[in-house]
């Protein structure tokens, strides 16, 4: 698929990150960067720790220690809203849509933060999905698995982000519609946005990221370049049956 090239200013950081749900630990000591113009991706079964890391990054779940800085600013427990606000926007698990309202509709709570330019956002996003466009006044709740994906995603374009957390894209997918929306992350990626991504499709998430974190009962046990995971033999072995 190719990938773009990076740069070296790190966009994302997080620092010895802790969270728990009650007595059980989430997340232990995680630490992790993306850079600017990156696709990085986080590899692991369920209950790894790879939504909580998403939802933790966006201030949704409480940090218990370490810490979280975007654009070189400690977002550390703030409010969600503020987080979206300065520029990070969360492809949630499921698709994420508003199934009762319209693909227009559903658009424009992707900017209702700042909705400033929302037509030409619009544009963009309906030039970037055409089916979309299509389907810009049909009820959310009717579109295919693939299309409520689209959506979710163009959603996420429409706040202006500069970093896009994308999680678990491809579950429930037919084959070729999860070649779809790889392209459509690479493509995003190679327009500049940065992404980080939870995926269980390992093989196809390394083949679009340039570097991966290997996850395991909320530890990262191992990371390397996608190169480097994908040549990994215990990597082909538990997630490639190689």
């Amino acid at each position: 698929m190719g990938q773009n090239k990076t740069s070296d200013k790190v966009i994302l950081e997080i620092d010895n990150l802790a969270v728990s749900y009650g007595h059980v630990n989430a997340l232990k000591d995680v630490s992790l960067t993306v850079n600017e113009g990156e696709i990085v991706v986080l590899i692991g079964a369920n209950g790894a720790g790879k939504t909580s890391i998403m939802e933790t990054v966006l201030g949704v779940n409480q940090v218990d220690s370490g810490t979280i800085k975007f654009q070189g600013k400690d977002i550390t427990n703030k409010p969600a809203d503020k987080i979206v606000r300065s520029g990070m926007f969360l492809v949630p698990e499921g698709r994420g849509v508003f199934s009762s309202m319209s693909v227009t509709d559903n658009l424009l709570l992707g900017a209702h933060h700042n909705l400033k330019g929302s037509k030409e956002k619009m544009d963009y996003v309906f030039s970037s999905f055409p089916i979309l466009g299509e389907r810009k006044d049909q009820v959310a709740g009717t579109l295919s698995g693939g299309e409520r994906q689209m959506l979710a995603i163009a959603r996420a374009l429409m706040s202006s982000p500069k970093m896009i957390l994308v999680d678990e894209p491809s579950i429930g997918l037919a084959p070729k519609i999860v070649n779809d929306i790889f392209e459509i992350l690479v493509q995003l990626n190679s327009e500049g946005y940065s992404i980080l991504l939870s995926e269980q499709n390992v093989y196809k998430a390394l083949k679009c990221a340039h570097r991966g974190y290997v996850m395991e009962t909320g530890k990262i046990l191992l990371s390397g370049t996608s190169e480097e995971l994908l040549n990994n033999s215990e990597i082909r072995k538990a997630y490639l049956g190689a």
